[in-house]
């Protein structure tokens, strides 16, 4: 999937779990990896691959990208400028929420899977405590400036103080969103944090009024003078 991948099963070996949870990542990958010119997407977008002919993971997707869409008045959209279809926004999420079904499904009660800083995690770590999330300070990178702890909920951070300029606003298309450079979002599990903080990035500095204003959602976003600014209810998150 390009990023690095973590899964952390508490108290227990399981390695072929952990096995199978990187076997469905590296078949998300193969099918909706747009650096891949063998996976379904690209395919989708050489125009190869009719409407009928999509795989019912795709059509699962590019419904939840749609819904996404309407929720955020347009925010949120995998039509690029070029007219091709990335669903990378939203398919993070998807899958590591995915992955977890997978691990709780094998009866595992306490666990932990990050993929690229979005994060899903259940129960305890291996010494008993609450999983901890560290949100860096995005003008250095060895400085944690929050720690939450999700509790159940899912953790998606978007910005581009590691990756560039990737987010676009599909209202604003010439022009790079610079006010902000760094948004948290917590959410009811990772899908639903990942989807919102793409389009809450996208919003620039109205992304966390967009967050304060929906519920179910809690952030935190660094603008790009340094200073941060939660939402109201996102300081639950951070007592231990």
């Amino acid at each position: 999937m390009g990023m690095p991948i973590t899964v952390d099963i508490a108290g227990a070996s399981g390695a072929e779990l952990v096995d199978a949870v990187f076997d469905y990542f590296g078949q998300v990958d193969r099918r909706f990896s747009t650096y891949r010119t063998d996976s379904e997407i690209s395919a989708i977008n050489r125009g190869d691959l009719p409407v009928r002919d999509w795989s019912g993971e795709m059509m699962e997707v590019m419904a939840l990208a749609e819904r996404t869409r309407s929720q955020t008045d347009g925010f949120f959209d995998i039509r690029k400028p070029d007219g091709s279809l990335d669903p990378s926004g939203i398919v993070k999420g998807w899958a590591i929420r995915n992955a977890a079904g997978i691990v709780g499904r094998a009866g595992v009660a306490d666990f932990f899977i990050e993929a690229g800083g979005d994060i899903q995690s259940c129960g305890r770590n291996a010494s008993g405590l609450d999983w901890s999330v560290g949100i860096r300070n995005p003008f250095n990178a060895d400085e944690i400036i929050k720690v939450v702890y999700p509790r159940g909920h899912g953790v998606a951070t978007s910005g581009t103080y590691v990756r560039g300029q990737h987010i676009y606003n599909p209202r604003g298309l010439d022009g790079p969103i610079t006010e902000i450079v760094s948004l948290t979002v917590i959410g009811s599990d990772v899908f639903e944090a990942d989807r919102f903080a793409t389009a809450a990035f996208a919003m620039g500095r109205d992304g966390i009024l967009f967050l304060e204003q929906t519920p179910g959602l809690e952030g935190y976003v660094v603008a790009d003078n340094g200073r941060a600014t939660p939402t109201t209810g996102f300081g639950a998150f951070c007592q231990s």
